[in-house]
């Protein structure tokens, strides 16, 4: 299968740049994954289409402020480096910039000091595995000295930091958010768990090897980079007395998506577990843990437009980008919202 298959235009003013100031205001397209057919309603809408018995899946991971700069002890020049996860005690995989000034044995020093940062490997891509020196705790350091890593297509300042982190954000870890839930409020949660829609939480740290471009021709041969994964026995118990009890399975973004699907596919039913998933959904691949799934629009070519392919098809996908565009709905990490059913 060809990546520009799951290519469609999209103008950059569609891109948005700044969250609403209601999350539960951004606009809602459902999408019948059998039909194609499509609506064209309000996020605080979802209600709507959630029934009592059904599973709501959130991924309460949280965004570390995981974007550093500082300065070569050697020699002063700026660097900026990215944490995506850790590889053991305190060595780091991260991202450089620029790339050339840090080689095996390079000191990063960062707060004048407060952190520092060892070269330890050199790995494509401009990426490092960069061994952390710190007094005290890690994340107090990364509160006083890093910023919110907003993804490179939004340009603006984000005035509020909290925006870029779901309200229900708790398993710090991730280098992006699970945007799919930014659209939620404490109130809304009460609404749908008031109308006897169960709510289960899983955690999956996100890297940004979810949102790299597919390099590759064909899709096929695309090598997706591993994040980590929680399930607790309580969600793996809602889920399975979900299924026994005929209601849906519904997730809220890809992160939760293919977090259900790693262990549905390893499991004969849901169970506590733990791991690394480098899973990759595209079309012809059988769906063994959800029925349904909230998400945001996505880059064109990208993983996540061929996983939501998966879950309909490409041609219903694609039309309903088509209307989206045309209708002029907001894309991307504060964008608007498709439920897909």
């Amino acid at each position: 299968m060809n990546v520009n298959d799951f290519d469609f235009e999209l103008p950059e003013e569609l891109i948005a740049q700044t969250p609403l100031l209601d999350r539960t205001s951004s606009r809602l397209m459902t999408l019948n994954k059998d039909t194609g057919a499509v609506s064209h309603e309000h996020f605080s809408d979802i209600v709507s289409h959630l029934n009592a018995g059904d599973t709501l899946v959130l991924n309460d991971t949280k965004v570390m402020p995981a974007r550093l700069y500082g300065i070569k002890e050697e020699t002063g020049a700026k660097v900026e480096m990215l944490l995506l996860k850790q590889m053991a005690d305190n060595d780091w995989e991260v991202l450089i910039k620029p790339a050339k000034r840090v080689t095996v044995g390079t000191v990063v020093s960062f707060g004048e000091g407060k952190l520092k940062a060892v070269c330890k490997e050199l790995l494509p891509q401009g990426g490092r595995i960069m061994t952390l020196q710190f007094s005290g705790i890690l994340q107090e350091r990364l509160e006083e000295l890093g910023e919110m890593p907003l993804p490179p297509y939004i340009k603006e300042q984000l005035e509020d930091q909290s925006r870029y982190q779901t309200v229900y954000a708790k398993a710090v870890g991730s280098a992006a958010a699970p945007t799919a839930g930014l659209h939620f409020t404490e109130a809304l949660l009460e609404e749908i768990a008031a109308k006897g829609v169960n709510i289960a939480y899983i955690t999956l740290h996100v890297g940004l090897g979810t949102f790299r471009p597919v390099s590759v021709e064909e899709i096929e041969e695309h090598d997706m980079h591993s994040e980590y994964y929680e399930m607790s026995q309580a969600t793996a118990d809602i889920l399975n007395r979900t299924r026994q009890q005929g209601g849906r399975i519904i997730t809220v973004g890809t992160t939760s998506t293919r977090t259900l699907e790693t262990i549905a596919s390893m499991h004969p039913e849901f169970t506590e577990t733990s791991g690394w998933t480098d899973i990759f959904i595209y079309p012809g691949y059988e769906f063994k843990g959800i029925d349904a799934m909230i998400t945001n629009f996505h880059l064109p070519k990208s993983t996540l437009m061929m996983l939501i392919s998966s879950l309909t098809t490409r041609e219903h996908v694609l039309n309903a980008y088509a209307q989206a565009v045309k209708e002029k709905y907001r894309f991307f990490s504060f964008g608007d919202a498709m439920f897909i059913y």
